[in-house]
């Protein structure tokens, strides 16, 4: 059924790898900034006593760069175990800076055995029109752009990589062969614009990611290019708009990234009432990719709600409820990693 689905959607075969990051750099999100001229960072320390009733530090990370021979700074947040093991790590792009917060529950993911490194999307440039702030300033002087610019996600996909560098400098700490880059909504999109662009992330989870993120666009329910190009162009890179209402003449489609991550793993999660980020476009995706990840996506049927898929090396699961990265997700992810990694 699914595989008919998506024949009915006509999608643009797959290419190599390089061929469709290419294209989804050049068409959707333009590329990432250079990596920095220099790189330092800042440990200010230890945040909370007793964190995580005592079973792990979090330390404050000022990231120190050079951009286009400019200075630039943007926090993050460490929080390790402290047994004296490398653990396994998730990179997380919040929407809050806040270490204990409604979308990541820090101290289950240190009793599960992880680390957890994040930061605020809006600590790397606010999320808004007008590139006049944070790293946006820094790479546009006058606040214009050219038609390839990298738009905000590919800033904040940016930042995430300079966080894994950070990691690379605590390698008795944190496991570097499974680092796991992940994010909600327009922070899903971004994740897994990071690990197409990073092949230091073994993992990448896109909850709710939707339109432009983890969604076949031909056919989409929702939102589409359009409305999400219009409504936050800020987001993408110039030449994106013209593909508006016109997604069948695309010469790409979401499948583009999400292969691009192949063949490390990833992680597609949707939710039943999300209508506007469309689970079935959400799974069709995973059924286009399929063919690039090792162990394919093991699923002939539309997903049922709480029905998870997460033998192959591209895994679904669709949550009853709302637009929400919740701890269902997380243990989902969890749950992922550990039968692809351990």
């Amino acid at each position: 059924m699914l595989t008919q689905m998506l024949k009915d959607r006509k999608l643009p075969p797959l290419k190599s790898r390089e061929e469709m990051l290419e294209t989804m750099l050049h068409e959707v999100y333009g590329y990432l900034p250079p990596k920095p001229e220099h790189l330092a960072f800042e440990n200010q320390g230890k945040q909370f006593p007793s964190c995580c009733a005592g079973n792990a530090r979090c330390d404050k990370i000022i990231a120190h760069c050079v951009v286009n021979g400019k200075p630039y700074s943007f926090p993050f947040y460490a929080t390790v175990p402290n047994d004296g093991k490398k653990h396994p790590f998730f990179i997380h792009i919040n929407f809050r800076p806040d270490i204990f917060d409604r979308y990541m529950p820090t101290e289950e993911l240190i009793d599960n055995g992880f680390a957890v490194l994040s930061f605020c999307h809006n600590d790397v440039t606010e999320d808004k029109k007008g590139f006049d702030t944070g790293l946006a300033r820094v790479l546009y002087e006058d606040g214009k752009r050219g038609p390839t610019d990298p738009g905000k996600i590919a800033m904040w996909a940016w930042a995430a990589q300079r966080v894994m560098d950070y990691a690379e400098t605590i390698p008795d700490e944190l496991d570097l062969d499974c680092a796991i880059v992940c994010g909600h909504s327009r922070l899903g999109k971004t994740a897994l614009l990071a690990a197409a662009t990073d092949e230091r992330f073994a993992f990448a989870c896109s909850n709710n990611s939707g339109s432009t993120g983890a969604a076949i666009s031909r056919g989409k329910e929702g939102e589409r290019v359009e409305k999400i190009s219009t409504t936050f162009p800020h987001w993408f890179c110039e030449n994106y708009p013209k593909y508006g209402g016109k997604e069948s003449e695309m010469p790409f489609d979401q499948h583009y990234l999400v292969a691009s991550i192949a063949p490390r793993k990833v992680l597609v999660a949707s939710a039943t009432l999300d209508a506007w980020a469309d689970p079935i476009s959400e799974q069709l995706c995973c059924v286009a990719a399929a063919e690039r990840f090792p162990g394919g996506f093991v699923c002939d049927h539309p997903a049922k709600p709480d029905e998870k898929f997460l033998d192959g090396g591209i895994g679904y699961h669709l949550r009853t409820g709302t637009h929400y990265f919740s701890r269902q997700d997380w243990l989902r992810l969890i749950e992922f990693v550990n039968k692809h990694y351990k």
